[in-house]
């Protein structure tokens, strides 16, 4: 029997995820971060959870690991990496067709290193301009940054806080996923390209705009491209990687030892750096963390799995793992998804753990509120007077989100 504690956890634990759901509480001023850590301090005072116990229930090496690369992609950011980067693709000779090919091939590929909303924030402004310069639709071309970015980042282990999680809580080895991910990223990035270059919306975009020529390619508050900053930044990316694929030490730590070598700095100050990490992200964490952990000893969860296996439902099985994880993703976002489906991954959960960090990461495509870069994408673009609603990012978010959990199905599972 359960006692009005837990019913009251349960309370909590739904008003979170309806939270999670809306992005914030009506009539409050509370985004998801702010409803994830009051729904930590109502589960402590409600179940009488000590603060020992709530820390326990963290799983610190994800939070480590996140800050870590935050502090990696905060110096590759003040570099002016991402914006040089953008800025010499868009003044490469190419065709539409071409110049879409290499805007989703660097967001992708710097995507799967840095963080996916980074790369989105960094480059969405740069985008705006290199289209409307060349007199192109910038449409296109940001829906191609948001979904490449997502999809991209699914590539490894540290390519969004979700992976993170999943790789620090399963203990995945970062080469075996690299190489389970590879191709379902590689093949979903080429059916993004082919829809946007050839399917029923390119005749549109291809279409000249009455756009003056000479616009700036910069942002106008992008940092200046630094060399010497910028290679800082990509050695210890590139130590970090060969330290995950060759070696057994611990990823958060090898992290933390990297940021670490980059807030020793004689000219980016520590405060500048650590300004551009993403705290609130890191407290929705450590709240859902807590909140998750208390509705986990009400038992309800442990009762609601089972009443699904007495309906079919194997959240341990490929398949209703995908389609679970799809619909969850784009309910409450795909963090708070994972969060839920990790404690019931069943016996092997190391392959179930890369099918939901694909399929978690690819939903994200599917509706323009699926994920925080897509909402990045569209808030700056509006900065820019360009405007992405939901219905044209779903005439390529469905297909395309359709197309890479179908690749994603057919390489993991089908294929064996």
């Amino acid at each position: 029997m359960h006692d009005g504690r837990d019913w009251g956890v349960v309370v909590v634990f739904a008003t979170v995820y309806l939270g999670m759901f809306l992005g914030g509480l009506p009539r409050l001023k509370l985004d998801r971060s702010g409803v994830a850590l009051l729904g930590a301090i109502a589960v402590i005072a409600l179940t009488g959870m000590t603060l020992e116990e709530a820390a326990r229930s963290v799983d610190l090496p994800t939070i480590v690991l996140l800050f870590a690369f935050m502090v990696v992609a905060a110096q590759m950011r003040l570099g002016g990496f991402y914006t040089e980067v953008t800025r010499r693709v868009g003044g490469m000779p190419l065709s539409r067709a071409g110049l879409l090919a290499a805007l989703i091939a660097v967001a992708g590929a710097m995507s799967a290193v840095f963080s996916n909303d980074i790369i989105c924030l960094a480059m969405t402004p740069v985008v705006v301009r290199l289209c409307l310069q060349r007199g192109l639709d910038p449409l296109p071309f940001l829906i191609g940054l948001a979904c490449a970015a997502n999809i991209g980042s699914a590539a490894t282990l540290i390519g969004n806080p979700q992976n993170m999680l999943i790789g620090s809580v399963l203990r995945l080895d970062f080469g075996v996923y690299l190489r389970a991910a590879a191709v379902p990223v590689i093949v979903s990035l080429c059916l993004l390209w082919a829809w946007l270059a050839y399917g029923p919306g390119a005749r549109r975009g291809a279409v000249e705009l009455q756009r003056p020529i000479g616009i700036r390619l910069d942002a106008a508050d992008a940092p200046v491209f630094d060399r010497w900053q910028t290679a800082k930044g990509l050695t210890v990316a590139g130590v970090l990687m060969m330290v995950f694929l060759f070696t057994g030490w611990p990823r958060e730590v090898a992290a933390l030892v990297g940021a670490g070598v980059l807030l020793l700095s004689r000219r980016l100050h520590s405060s500048h750096v650590m300004g551009f990490v993403d705290w609130p992200l890191i407290l929705l964490f450590i709240g859902l963390f807590v909140v998750n952990h208390a509705f986990e000893t009400t038992g309800l969860a442990a009762e609601a799995v089972a009443w699904l296996r007495t309906q079919g439902v194997h959240l341990d099985q490929p398949g209703p793992l995908l389609v679970v994880g799809v619909l969850l993703s784009n309910l409450v976002s795909n963090v708070p998804a994972v969060m839920l489906l990790l404690p019931h991954l069943g016996a092997d959960p190391a392959s179930s753990g890369i099918l939901l960090a694909l399929v978690s990461t690819f939903a994200g495509n599917l509706l323009l509120v699926g994920s925080i870069a897509n909402l990045i994408v569209a808030d700056l673009a509006a900065k820019e007077g360009v405007v992405l609603d939901w219905k044209r990012h779903a005439m390529t978010g469905l297909p395309v989100t359709l197309a890479s959990v179908a690749v994603v199905w057919v390489w993991l599972v089908w294929r064996g």
